[in-house]
């Protein structure tokens, strides 16, 4: 029987198989297609130099005991790199590492082509140059579940996030989408998840990375010819917790290969950990393979915190950072802001900087003071209560008969109309403002859009509806 490169490399992959991880194998061996055999040389086919600097670090004792057993001492290993070349030229060019001689990989000769002269390293991560495969995960040891205070506006994603940590890629909640308004705590929650796998499987390789870098990353690996590499390196992530995912809206091409790296890692039983300002269901321009997968794990909101809540993480704030401040100023500024916790740990930090600077006690007329400037200078983030109160004070009905089921006209008018607003001018998800607006679901709520904007070009007292509230919204 002729040998022939495939016999050679399918007897070194039953080698190589028994001594190595599946997924290890699945991962770096089953993308590899035997090209041809020229003596005692076998070419192989590695889909980007990544991929190849990966096989020469991990694997090439047992590459190089394979290939010897098959083709005795003086076997040798040729990699043909498939390069992408953006100019269109697709021809792959080949680089001869002896693999089963470790020395000679050291000073090795590369024939690369002169368009791509200086090849980097292909962990975006690292510095140029350096030839370093370990992976820094890019995670701020301070965002921990310690630090993350449960209270009914988060309860399910805080608990979601701990089940992932305890177990990532091995619940039902992958991927896991964090989605919420400014400031509502998503980035911590997410750091948090990451530190505690890190803690509990300090073996995996966890990322963390903003979807606006994870763009710019991708811009720079299609200039340089490497979107192998970069789609690669995505690959052999772990754990991937991509922040503000919004932010790939209308970029197809990182879009495109977000899609592909995000099914290697789902169907490899990776965990994927997403960030976003709305729910899948509210964002746009995003295509809809990729909405659906994000669908495919769980989507957990974070609302803006109730007053309890509100009271709790002011006193963890204050007793982190060793300060003492009486209950009453605690409760006048957990009352007084509301819209989220960065402005809430904000405000208490002005209260603390002017207390020291000016050697002023902390009284509650000096709460008053900083609140009214804190609220006053920060750009207030419309809530959906105040969205019905400014709406039901506007048609003379209390709030309660603006969520009743009642079919009254003038009434519905009003509802829809607070259900339009509270789209336009918040970060809730559809399904979060019909549960507010009368807990109706988020058909009703795009229904109602729908009808407003309709009305708004066909009615002019209805017009004039929408004109005058949103400029009380405005004040």
């Amino acid at each position: 029987m002729s040998v022939t490169a495939q016999s050679v490399w399918n007897n070194c992959l039953e080698f190589i198989k028994d001594n190595i991880q599946p997924q290890a194998y699945k991962t770096w061996f089953e993308p590899i297609v035997a090209v041809k055999l020229t003596g005692t040389a076998l070419s192989i086919q590695v889909p980007s130099k990544f991929f190849y600097e990966w096989l020469e670090e991990h694997y090439v004792k047992i590459l190089k005991v394979s290939l010897t057993k098959e083709l005795g001492e003086t076997a040798k290993l040729v990699y043909i790199i498939k390069m992408e070349n953006t100019y269109g030229n697709k021809q792959p060019f080949t680089e001869k590492i002896p693999s089963a001689n470790r020395s000679s990989v050291k000073s090795q000769n590369v024939d690369i082509p002169l368009n791509n002269k200086s090849p980097e390293l292909r962990n975006p991560f690292v510095i140029p140059g350096i030839r370093n495969v370990k992976i820094e995960s890019q995670l701020n040891p301070n965002y921990s579940f310690e630090n993350f205070l449960e209270g009914d506006s988060n309860r399910l994603a805080r608990s979601a996030g701990l089940a992932v940590a305890a177990k990532p890629g091995g619940t039902s909640f992958n991927p896991l989408l964090i989605f919420g308004g400014v400031g509502l705590g998503k980035t911590h929650l997410a750091h948090a998840i990451g530190v505690d796998i890190k803690d509990k499987y300090p073996e995996k390789t966890v990322l963390y990375i903003s979807a606006e870098k994870f763009t710019q990353q991708y811009i720079d690996a299609v200039k340089k010819n490497n979107r192998n590499d970069f789609i690669h390196f995505y690959q052999i992530i772990d754990v991937l917790i991509i922040d503000d995912v919004q932010f790939l809206s209308g970029k197809t091409g990182t879009q495109d290969v977000f899609f592909h790296i995000f099914n290697h890692l789902h169907q490899n039983g990776k965990q994927v950990i997403l960030t976003s300002d709305k729910a899948p269901v509210d964002m746009q321009d995003i295509e809809q393979r990729l909405l659906s997968r994000f669908k495919w794990g769980l989507s957990a909101e974070l609302q803006n915190p109730d007053f309890e809540t509100r009271v709790s993480i002011l006193k963890n704030k204050l007793y982190r950072d060793g300060v003492e401040m009486p209950d009453e100023i605690i409760d006048y500024v957990a009352k007084n802001i509301k819209s989220n916790v960065r402005e809430l740990e904000g405000a208490i930090i002005s209260l603390i900087a002017q207390s020291s600077f000016n050697k002023k006690e902390i009284t509650i007329d000096l709460a008053r003071v900083i609140v009214e400037k804190f609220v006053k200078n920060t750009k207030r983030e419309v809530s959906i209560d105040y969205i019905q109160k400014v709406v039901s004070d506007y048609f003379q009905m209390d709030i309660d008969t603006l969520q009743s089921k009642t079919r009254k006209r003038h009434i519905v008018q009003a509802r829809q109309l607070a259900m339009f607003f509270a789209k336009k001018h918040t970060k809730a998800s559809l399904a979060s403002i019909g549960s507010q607006i009368g807990k109706r679901d988020h058909a009703t709520v795009l229904h109602a859009c729908k009808t407003v904007d309709n009305l708004s070009s066909t009615d002019k007292q209805f017009k004039k509806y929408v004109e005058d509230i949103t400029k009380k919204l405005s004040v």
